[in-house]
């Protein structure tokens, strides 16, 4: 065993500090970011930032995020937030990976859910009547308030993005209710009109009774809901089919007041039915025995079980390719005068013998597939005497009309999106007739506007609509087969999703849709800015006259779309074609068509945003990219619209990149809500904590699932934070001593060094991809396992002896310094897109008079140089011996036998010759930081440290032998050796000549 170490003389009591390089920097250990970050956004207003960057950036190939724009109707909310700093993640790692990366901000002003805020807090709450629009005046002056209010709520929107230190051309964003803005909305409604593809047609939409307007899939919802359900009775009339004469087939329907729409039923040529006959069942039954009831094979006895049928037995099949020979009467048929006519059978694709009856209810006025299934057989109808009139059986307010005999006023929802008395009059009325079997109630998911948070109802009403399927003529022609669906399927093709499973769910739904409906019964909003001419049949020809455009285009340019509600507007724009029968439409385009036309107004309009001049994307044969990024519920909303308006006037998507990010969700996995107490704001974790934390946790998150956010998840998030500032405040502190004049060149640095550049090469090519590949999460795992483990607890704890103690001269002290010089540069550059302003004020005391801003650099991509295989495989070994030392160091410090490791002298035991040789010139007291070692070959004692991980080595410790040296606490026999430093190592003591030679007093 060795001896126990001497004490050192009583001049070991002398305060060598003055003569370490210890760490100073004023980069505080305590971030102080809510006080903090103010500051700096204040400098990057003062250096115009935003500018430089575009100055900087001039000639290399754009990047251009295209912003989604949110809605100004109210403060952001988390998933905002989260929205916003990924887009700011990925433009200023784009701009830093060689890009013109250039972000303007948008924000979507016009539509319902803005015009809904201005009437309730204008109107509903004060008790006043909404005004008459028919007034131009009234008009023009509600849709004052409406610019006013989305005007104060862009303001607040814009300081908090600013706030979460997102940087874009904040002094000069877009709004679609901008004059240019409208104007060129207007014109891209024009172009459709032009091509063939806007027309004005009788269809069902869905309707909100609440707001008074045709809503889009993307405006709704899907939300549990309650129904009543019915079974029904249509009575077989066909002489075709004398053997069912007293038969009736048998639909099931969730929604009973659609039934006086009714004009068909609906049968799948793939089903097996029967003719079913009831043997018996209660007397006070609605079913009565000896009914005879067509059915699904496959549903039969779920029908006659909610029918309270105690016996049945099947009388014979039916094919389900003879079915379109059956003709029905209708179950109301004789109410009010009414329902006199023939209901015949119809093939579908859509019925299925899953649920129900194997049969559908079929109202072409109140549902897509009853639609399609009707259009299609609409020749042949008209042929077998059938008028294929679509009745208006419902109107605006959601209140039977004359087209349902029986039912006027009846209201199916009321004005507060109530269930109306719409159902159980239809069931009355069913029952009074002996054509109802059974009722029941049913939860399911039902359609909400996601506004008022009301149920819409299917309703057939005239609207404009683009076609999906007809050819759109470009130049005059069209080119068979050339529909807007067809473009938008290839542009899909084209596109990069991330993540790839976008690519699937808007191809579907594309796939699926219908025509688009673009009108809307509201105020607020870019009018359809064409005139019609009516042709008497529910559409109309629409005005094709370059010169009125003209006139629309260019008055909106220069007074906003509020021009085409003003007096006179009609004669303005027709000008001398005012005496003919030109009617204005007043309606105004969906909100989705004004946001779906962004591209248009923003990616080229040099004038407006010359920043974005000049784009060449790589569709067209350039260099240039262009990405949307919003919440997957994009996919069916901004995405789908602006693909739908591009492809529709351009031929080909507006986006060469999507990526979609999922949903915010409280800790629990729970969505947030503030009934619940589980929301987190954005704007009280940037005061308590810092924009920063914030912009960490969405760095850190999955992006692409939904992710959570709570006080453990920010707690840890804080945590991680902190780790990252203590690594970046001790390369800062470490850098004061650092000469940019006594750099070494990596060639000439030990092997320590030359392995640490070699793990910044490898870092520098990880990280480079995920920045690339917008995986901001591996970035952050990447450089929080590189600053953690091996910066902080190898490298640095390694050189600390060497930092601190070595003499001013002394090569190692500043190839290290080197080292830690090219190390702190790239961690703040990468760190500078997550932690934006961390990395500006780490910046700022690392280079005070280099670039004005970390934002203003580009990652490195110079390091691939320094990549040492070889040595990396060598010290691989090394580190796995220091792993066994390490472990038994920590056993005998548990044990209390040692204190510091410096107290230690590890005798190592190597049983492999190649390992052996492998530690033969390295200095295994400085790489274990203890105060001596000795390695020896062979077996090592039984009780000696071993790690399984790590076979043929194992250790014994020992305590060190020697004195404490006063200056650097290792334990040596050399201190005192030196006569005019008796009480510190000769190392120490070459320092301490060096330091007194500088004029530092020791």
């Amino acid at each position: 065993m060795s001896e126990k170490p001497q004490k050192s003389p009583k001049s070991e009591a002398k305060d060598y500090s003055k003569t370490l390089f210890l760490p100073q920097t004023e980069f505080p250990m305590r971030a102080g970011l809510p006080q903090r970050e103010p500051e700096i956004l204040k400098r990057w207003y003062e250096i115009g930032l935003y500018e430089r960057l575009r100055e900087s950036a001039k000639g290399r190939a754009k990047f251009v995020l295209h912003d989604g724009p949110p809605y100004a109707n109210g403060n952001i909310h988390i998933g905002t937030a989260l929205n916003k700093i990924l887009k700011d993640l990925v433009t200023k790692s784009q701009q830093m990976l060689g890009f013109d990366s250039n972000y303007v901000p948008g924000w979507d002003c016009h539509g319902l859910p803005i015009e809904w805020k201005v009437e309730e807090e204008h109107y509903r709450k004060k008790g006043k009547q909404k005004p008459d629009f028919r007034d131009s005046t009234a008009m023009i002056d509600f849709r004052k308030e409406c610019r006013a209010y989305a005007t104060h709520w862009l303001g607040v929107q814009r300081e908090e993005f600013k706030r979460l230190g997102v940087i874009g051309d904040w002094d000069h964003p877009y709004a679609t209710m901008s004059y240019p803005a409208e104007a060129q909305i207007a014109r891209e409604l024009m172009k459709f009109a032009a091509n063939g593809t806007l027309y004005r047609g009788s269809k069902p939409v869905m309707w909100s009774v609440v707001e008074k307007t045709a809503l889009a899939e993307a405006e709704v919802e899907y939300e549990d809901h309650t129904s009543d359900t019915v079974w029904v009775k249509f009575p077989v009339t066909s002489p075709a089919h004398g053997a069912l004469a007293s038969a009736s087939v048998v639909i099931w329907t969730t929604t009973p007041w659609t039934l006086p729409g009714n004009r068909a039923i609906s049968f799948s040529p793939k089903i097996a039915y029967g003719l079913y006959k009831v043997t018996d069942a209660p007397a006070d039954n609605w079913t009565k025995t000896g009914d005879l009831l067509i059915l699904a094979d496959a549903l039969a006895e779920e029908v006659f079980k909610q029918a309270r049928v105690t016996a049945f037995e099947k009388v014979r099949d039916i094919p389900g390719d003879t079915m379109d020979a059956i003709e029905c009467a209708h179950p109301l048929k004789g109410l009010a005068g009414g329902y006199d006519f023939i209901v015949p059978l119809l093939p579908g694709d859509h019925v299925t013998d899953d649920t129900g009856t194997g049969f559908v209810h079929t109202a072409p006025g109140h549902g897509r597939e009853d639609f399609d299934a009707w259009m299609a057989q609409a020749r042949d109808l008209d042929a077998r005497g059938i008028t294929t009139a679509i009745p208006y059986t419902v109107d605006e307010n959601g209140a039977y009309t004359d087209h349902a005999p029986g039912f006027a006023g009846k209201r199916v929802i009321n004005d507060k999106g109530e269930k109306g008395d719409a159902n159980e009059a239809v069931i009355k009325a069913l029952v009074e007739r002996g054509m109802l079997l059974a009722r029941g109630r049913l939860k399911h998911q039902y359609p909400h506007s996601w506004r008022s948070k009301k149920p819409v109802i299917f309703r057939n009403t005239p609207q404009w609509f683009i076609a999906m399927d007809k050819d759109v003529a470009a130049s005059g022609k069209a080119k068979s087969g050339d529909t807007l669906r067809a473009r938008a399927l290839h542009a899909i093709s084209v596109t990069q999703w991330v993540p790839p499973s976008g690519e699937n769910r808007i191809n579907g739904m594309i796939e699926a849709r219908p025509d688009w409906v673009i009108s809307r019964q509201r105020a607020w909003g870019v009018p359809i800015a064409v005139f019609v001419r009516e042709k008497g049949d529910g559409s109309a020809e629409i005005l094709q006259d370059e010169a009125v455009n003209t006139r629309i285009g260019d008055a909106f340019e220069q007074e906003g779309a509020d021009a085409w509600y003003a007096k006179g507007a009609r004669e303005r724009f027709l000008g001398a074609r005012a005496n003919e029968d030109w009617q204005k439409v007043d309606d105004i385009l969906d909100v989705w068509f004004d946001s779906g036309s962004t591209h248009a107004f923003v990616l080229e309009d040099p004038v407006q945003f010359p920043g974005l001049a000049g784009i060449k994307r790589k569709v067209d044969g350039g260099t240039d990219t262009v990405m949307y990024l919003e919440g997957s519920d994009q996919h069916r909303g901004w995405f789908h619209s602006s693909l739908l308006e591009s492809c529709g006037t351009r031929g080909r998507a507006p986006y060469d990149i999507v990526l979609t990010h999922g949903f915010t969700q409280a800790e629990d996995g729970r969505k947030m809500s503030k009934s619940l107490g589980n929301t987190i704001e954005p704007q009280a974790v940037i005061k308590e904590s810092g924009a920063d934390i914030l912009r960490l946790w969405v760095a850190s998150c999955d992006y692409t699932d939904d992710q959570r956010i709570g006080p453990e998840i920010l707690k840890n998030t804080v945590e991680t934070y902190r780790k990252l500032r203590n690594t970046v405040r001790w390369m800062l502190g470490t850098l004061h001593h650092y000469k940019p004049t006594e750099a070494v060149a990596p060639a000439e640095m030990p092997e320590l060094e030359r392995l640490m550049l070699h793990e910044l090469a490898i870092r520098a090519a990880a990280i480079g991809k995920a920045y690339q590949e917008f995986d901001f999460k591996s970035v952050v795992a990447i450089l929080s396992a590189f600053l953690n483990s091996e910066l902080s607890a190898f490298y640095f704890d390694i050189r600390k002896d060497t930092l601190y103690c070595d003499p001013p001269s002394s090569p190692t002290r500043k190839a290290a310094l080197t080292t830690i010089d090219l190390l702190c540069a790239s961690v703040l550059k990468w760190l500078a897109p997550i932690l934006s302003f961390t990395a500006e004020e780490g910046w700022r005391m690392y280079r005070p008079n280099a670039e004005p801003s970390v934002h203003l650099t580009q990652f490195p991509n110079d390091l691939e140089a320094l990549r040492d295989d070889k040595l990396a495989a060598k010290w691989e070994a090394i580190r796995n011996v220091r792993r066994v030392v390490t472990g038994a160091l920590e056993l005998e410090r548990a044990a209390k036998n040692i204190g510091s490791s410096l107290e230690a002298s590890p005798v190592i035991y190597v049983a492999d010759r190649d390992m052996l040789m492998t530690l033969f010139d390295v200095d295994l007291a400085e790489i274990c930081i203890t105060s001596n070692y000795e390695v020896r070959e062979g077996e090592a004692p039984a009780d000696a440290f071993r790690l399984d991980a790590v076979p043929g080595v194992a250790v014994v410790v020992e305590k060190a032998v020697g004195t404490k040296c006063a200056r650097s606490w290792k334990i040596s026999p050399t201190v005192g050796e030196d006569a005019e430093y008796p009480d510190v190592t000769p190392r120490d003591a070459q320092a301490l000549r060096e330091w007194k030679a500088l004029g530092v007093s020791v």
